[in-house]
């Protein structure tokens, strides 16, 4: 793909060694075509060339909550009338507009300096985006002057990917590691991180954002303390985890803009939530959707409704880490009271032996629906759902299809539990 910003074009290159980009004149367009002839340049170089200093860059990483945080962040500053764009799972955004589709967490930095330039072309005064461990380990946030950096939390995830949980810490702890300001959860023992520049918040442990009383009945009401001040704020979010991701929205907001932290805070009930996260498909049933793919992230969940009678639907992605299957499958009979194990893009693994994987960290004997084939599981789910139960449909969020043998196939959890609800 080439980007024309500047009187520039500048290709993405998926083989980005050491953090450079491919650059090419305009003059050379004609000979581009016959091959590559234009300059190797680094991102630093790039973003001075382009003097993309007007817009203020905040990067929010972590296993958990990276969607949920960037996008409460973004519309916060929306509401407190900064012009604003944000980059990530959902896909690239200009002040509400659809620039670009959903596509990788974090695109290559061609693609993201692109996006800066037209953020920065359309008066945007932040650019507030999804920072993943693969875009840090392959430098595809380098060179990026960040504003504000940001951790949601560590736990297992993309095992596959980093070889073993030490590295996979240590990748996540190396975006912290500069002298750049930076918001960290204080109640995260795996985070480390350099102290220059850095403020805290959290819930249980001290901090310089820190949640001093909560309830999560019916949404989330909370009072926060900075220093000597105290606000509060109200959500119709849902969780624990929620809790912890509007509170780094609030603190993030308030060290980029400086605005008074009662704004901010107040700011926080025009947030609705991301579609997929946490969100509610019907009341009566109860019926939630999920992007939780992870044994904390599962746990997260599912203490969100420890009143409620609870039945799991959820599976494991094929070629991917397989050492978290049956941390899974024992996170999910803690907590309850019937399991459906499915299909979640199986690749090109038999979903069957994924699903005995999961099974096989289920440490109690209850009731354990066994069915690949995720439109009769999520059937069958809803179609047994008893009163006063909860139905938890987790693993693939707002995603549109299911992975398998190289073929993405057209699939919605939300879209096809709606049909079924409507029947």
């Amino acid at each position: 793909m080439i980007y024309e910003f500047g009187g520039v074009k500048v290709s993405d290159d998926t083989r980005e060694a050491g953090g450079e980009v491919k650059l090419l004149a305009t003059a050379q367009n004609a000979r581009y075509r016959q091959g590559w002839s234009g300059e190797l340049i680094t991102p630093q170089e790039l973003v001075e060339r382009f003097s993309l200093d007007s817009v203020r860059i905040v990067g929010v990483t972590g296993t958990n909550g990276k969607t949920t945080t960037t996008a409460a962040i973004y519309s916060i500053l929306k509401d407190l009338g900064y012009g604003a764009a944000l980059q990530g799972t959902r896909g690239f955004l200009i002040d509400d507009e659809v620039v670009a589709p959903k596509s990788h967490t974090t695109p290559p930095i061609a693609t993201t300096l692109y996006h800066l330039y037209l953020a920065q072309e359309r008066g945007a005064e932040f650019f507030v985006m999804e920072v993943s461990s693969h875009a840090i380990d392959q430098k595809r946030i380098e060179g990026l002057p960040f504003s504000l950096k940001v951790i949601t939390n560590i736990s297992q995830d993309h095992l596959d990917y980093h070889g073993s949980m030490e590295r996979y810490i240590a990748t996540k702890n190396s975006f912290l590691a500069d002298g750049s300001p930076k918001l960290v959860n204080r109640d995260d023992r795996k985070i480390q991180f350099n102290p220059k520049g850095a403020r805290t918040y959290g819930v249980e442990e001290m901090a310089t954002y820190k949640v001093t009383a909560y309830s999560l009945e019916g949404g989330i009401s909370a009072i926060l303390q900075f220093g000597r001040e105290m606000v509060d704020f109200h959500s119709p979010l849902m969780g624990l985890f929620n809790l912890y991701n509007l509170t780094a929205a609030i603190g993030a907001v308030h060290m980029v803009t400086d605005r008074p932290l009662k704004e901010v805070a107040q700011a926080v009930s025009g947030f609705g939530g991301v579609r997929g996260r946490m969100e509610v498909l019907s009341h009566d049933p109860l019926v939630i959707v999920d992007f939780a793919h992870t044994p904390d992230g599962m746990e997260k969940v599912f203490e969100s409704f420890p009143s409620k009678e609870i039945v799991a639907l959820f599976g494991a992605g094929g070629d991917r880490d397989r050492e978290k299957r049956q941390k899974m499958g024992a996170v999910a009979s803690r907590f309850c009271k019937r399991i459906y194990l499915t299909s979640d893009n199986p690749r090109s693994e038999d979903p069957r032996e994924i699903i005995e994987e999961i099974a096989r960290g289920i440490g109690r004997d209850l009731p354990v629906i066994k069915e690949p084939d995720r439109r009769v599981a999520i059937e069958r789910a809803l179609s047994e759902l008893k009163e006063g139960e909860i139905l938890l449909v987790l693993g693939k969020g707002d995603e549109e299809y299911i992975e398998v043998g190289g073929e993405r196939i057209p699939f919605s959890d939300i879209e096809f539990i709606k049909e079924i609800l409507v029947k």
